[in-house]
């Protein structure tokens, strides 16, 4: 099926990994309707610079990063809950991001593409339909909008997308009212930028680590102080930041139901946006070609990522990509390696090789969390920092080796200090064990790093492209 014969619901004609079966297909249907009357929550015109050539939109972003001239961090829940539908949550999240992307431009100097997993990533794919509890098999866990975690709520709910909807609405209209009246500038570049407490290293165990953590604070601090000064941080570059919400693509009904027609003034072209988010990715188990999710991907405006893992063939992802972005628009695709530590070399290479020579220039990032889960003691699922580093070490230096570039990493995080809640990660500059694992550890899904490992993160790739620049020099 060409794109010429794509529909809203073309996907329906195709396989679909990863659904969902509902008992009642009348009140699916009930709630679907509703779903479709229901106002967008992101607008084309903040997607898609084509149609307002004055507005630095996210496609526009995104083309940059594929050229190197931006860095793209995207990050937030593995799945979010809806009771993270909250002030102190919504608010942990912005600030660790804001913070990380404060680091990556000081050490990158490059503006950073911010995406959040937030806003929607309700839903989680799964390894297999059903799990057992205390001996009886239940359905498993698919993610707020479709069952609950409680093991006597696993009946897939309709009426659980419609929450979906209005807990996503209130979360992105939180985030834009605090974004709009100044969080980012006075909650985060002036005033925590200034708080000894805020930017205190002294969970970092290592001396010399920590020495070289303060160093980039001190530069950071100098440099705020400096434009403090000269009034410069009164500009929107401080006053005002881009910010952009995503999820996992996964349930088609719902995504099928919140896309929208929209017909550009200037050409008549009728045009179609999923008003959901900014930006959609597909999953590592829900890329086929010739599946239902690649199929509803290749209809809509919105930039589109795709997980790439052990998996992938590489003959498959020009298959992918010509369906998907057939005008080879640059940054229209993101493509999301998570291979695990140790196979960023076997795999890598030949990803980028099928890509070039397909003639399409995509946006790269690194994902070093899904492909490091492991079992702590007693069965808790954790990942280790050391594996996330090594990943993210081997990507950058991969595509170095073959003249591509990393334009970005995309992490499972939480804005909770080690303070807050348990550790979900082990490692990092605080030296967490398996032990610190099982007092108060939160994630219903996969293991997510900490604020302080956050930053650890960003504070490792600074470091990373400042000693880049010293070898230039």
């Amino acid at each position: 099926m060409s794109k010429s014969d794509w529909s809203i619901n073309s996907w329906k004609s195709k396989p679909v990994l990863q659904d969902v079966v509902y008992e009642d297909q009348a009140h699916l249907e009930t709630v679907l309707k509703k779903l479709q009357h229901l106002p967008p929550m992101v607008t084309p015109k903040e997607v898609n610079i084509l149609l307002n050539p004055m507005v630095d939109d996210l496609r526009q972003q995104l083309k940059e990063a594929a050229l190197g001239k931006r860095f793209l961090l995207q990050g937030g829940d593995c799945a979010e809950l809806f009771d993270y539908c909250s002030q102190s949550p919504i608010e942990s999240k912005l600030k660790v991001l804001l913070q990380m992307s404060l680091v990556l431009i000081w050490g990158a100097r490059t503006p950073v593409v911010r995406i959040a997993r937030m806003a929607g990533q309700y839903a989680k794919p799964r390894s297999k339909p059903t799990e057992m509890h205390e001996g009886k098999e239940i359905p498993s866990y698919r993610g707020d909008n479709v069952n609950g975690f409680d093991p006597s709520d696993r009946k897939p709910d309709p009426e659980r997308l419609l929450q979906a909807y209005f807990h996503s609405a209130a979360t992105l209209n939180y985030v834009r009212a605090i974004l709009g009246s100044g969080f980012a500038a006075d909650r985060v570049f002036r005033k925590d930028l200034h708080k000894p407490q805020t930017w205190n290293l002294d969970h970092v165990r290592s001396g010399s680590t920590r020495q070289e953590y303060q160093a980039i604070v001190d530069r950071l601090t100098d440099a705020m102080d400096f434009m403090q000064t000269i009034g410069a941080d009164s500009g929107r570059s401080l006053s005002e930041v881009d910010w952009y919400t995503s999820h996992e693509g996964l349930l088609l009904d719902y995504e099928s139901s919140l896309t929208r027609e929209h017909v550009v003034p200037s050409t008549g072209e009728k045009k179609y946006y999923n008003t959901g988010a900014h930006f959609l990715w597909i999953g590592d188990r829900t890329r086929q070609p010739e599946g239902g999710h690649v199929e509803y991907m290749k209809g809509i405006e919105n930039p589109v990522g795709i997980k790439v893992g052990p998996t992938t063939n590489p003959d498959d992802l020009p298959i992918i990509l010509d369906a998907i972005n057939p005008t080879k628009d640059i940054g229209k695709v993101t493509l999301i390696t998570r291979y695990g530590a140790g196979n960023v070399e076997k795999l890598l290479p030949a990803h980028i090789e099928a890509v070039r020579k397909s003639g399409h220039i995509v946006v790269w990032v690194c994902d070093p969390m899904h492909g490091n889960t492991k079992s702590a003691t007693g069965g808790i699922k954790t990942r280790h920092f050391a594996d996330i580093v090594e990943e993210l070490t081997s990507s950058f230096k991969v595509h170095e080796s073959v003249g591509s570039k990393l334009n970005g990493v995309h992490f499972e995080l939480t804005g909770d200090s080690v303070t807050v809640a348990a550790p979900e990660c082990v490692g990092g500059s605080m030296e967490l064990k398996d032990s610190d694992l099982s007092t108060n550890y939160q994630t219903y899904c996969d293991p997510r790093l900490n604020y302080e490992q956050s930053l650890d993160v960003a504070f490792l790739i600074a470091q990373y492209y400042e000693k880049e620049r010293s070898l230039q020099n």
